[in-house]
């Protein structure tokens, strides 16, 4: 039988994920949005292309939540985009609501579904979907260290002049300026990269990859990316229906057992096995000890977002 996926939200991000998961040709998706006319036109004109590219897959747009029901995984991609200037932590707010009224709305009618999250602040708004929905922490995750990799990998491949594919990397953390790439474990073709890249230059691209999201904002002035993160959600889905117990880095849930990490109870970016059940283990890594307290530090910034969450009236989460 088909799977059927849920997008919530069809702008950019959404739409191009569509795009990508229409290639598959073996789903049912279907892209839920509040403006009217434009998730069916969307649909409607990506269903159009099927013939020409040989595919089969389903698209469906609408503004009736009855049409998501039984989604085997919904992607929350709502909520406000970040402006230039705009940090993510300005979103918090606003797009705890949004995220809060998607969840609810979605899990009342697929309460079986799977739930990745790409809203920003991502591991805050984790957090949101999973005290909303109700759901085992292992059905609630997000979108983020394997855009965080992919970008420092791109930076490195272009810096060396070498294939992405011989650029092997993780980027743990926090989806935002405190993420961490970790340089001790990172190699190019086998070789360590800090041999092949000098000191400084590995710097800078280091922090470029931090504020990768915010260059792109800043060029595009009106939008922020979504080709590349389309792209990640689209990995993400494919462990899931095709139970491919991937190894990405994701915004996963600590709980008591953060995999060695020194993290509990918080949503955090980290290496985990992605297959049909959702997340089914933190994988661990030797981390140096200057990546391990970089992680710690970038963990006490979501710990903050976490917390504002419960201070506002009423509180997002417990």
């Amino acid at each position: 039988m088909r799977k059927k996926i849920t997008i919530v939200g069809a702008g950019q991000t959404g739409a191009t994920l569509a795009h990508w998961l229409a290639q598959r040709g073996d789903t049912n998706i279907v892209l839920y949005d509040i403006v009217e006319g434009m998730p069916q036109g969307k649909a409607l004109d990506l269903l159009e292309a099927m013939p020409i590219i040989g595919s089969d897959a389903h698209i469906t747009g609408t503004n009736n939540w009855d049409e998501t029901a039984n989604s085997d995984i919904v992607v929350i991609t709502s909520g406000l985009p970040r402006k230039p200037g705009m940090s993510r932590d300005d979103l918090l707010k606003v797009n705890g609501d949004i995220v809060a009224s998607c969840t609810r709305n979605a899990c009342e009618k697929s309460p079986n579904a799977i739930l990745i999250l790409l809203s920003n602040p991502l591991d805050a708004m984790c957090h949101v979907a999973l005290h909303t929905s109700g759901f085992p922490p292992e059905r609630v995750f997000g979108q983020a260290g394997i855009l965080d990799t992919a970008r420092f990998r791109a930076f490195l491949a272009m810096e060396t002049g070498v294939s992405v594919n011989e650029v092997n990397a993780y980027v743990l953390g926090g989806h935002g300026d405190d993420m961490v790439p970790l340089l001790g474990s990172t190699n190019i073709g086998g070789v360590p990269v800090e041999k092949l890249i000098p000191a400084d230059r590995l710097q800078a691209i280091v922090e470029r990859t931090r504020k990768g999201g915010g260059e792109i904002v800043s060029l595009l002035k009106t939008g922020s990316a979504f080709y590349a993160p389309s792209a990640a959600l689209a990995q993400m889905i494919d462990a899931v229906l095709n139970d491919r117990k991937r190894i990405l880095p994701c915004a996963v849930y600590t709980g008591s057992n953060a995999g060695g990490y020194g993290v509990s109870s918080l949503y955090l970016g980290l290496p985990a096995r992605i297959g049909a059940a959702g997340v089914e283990e933190i994988v661990s890594m030797d981390l140096t000890a200057g990546e391990q307290a970089a992680l710690h530090s970038s963990a006490a910034s979501v710990q903050s977002l976490v917390d504002a969450l419960r201070s506002f009236d009423p509180p997002l989460i417990p």
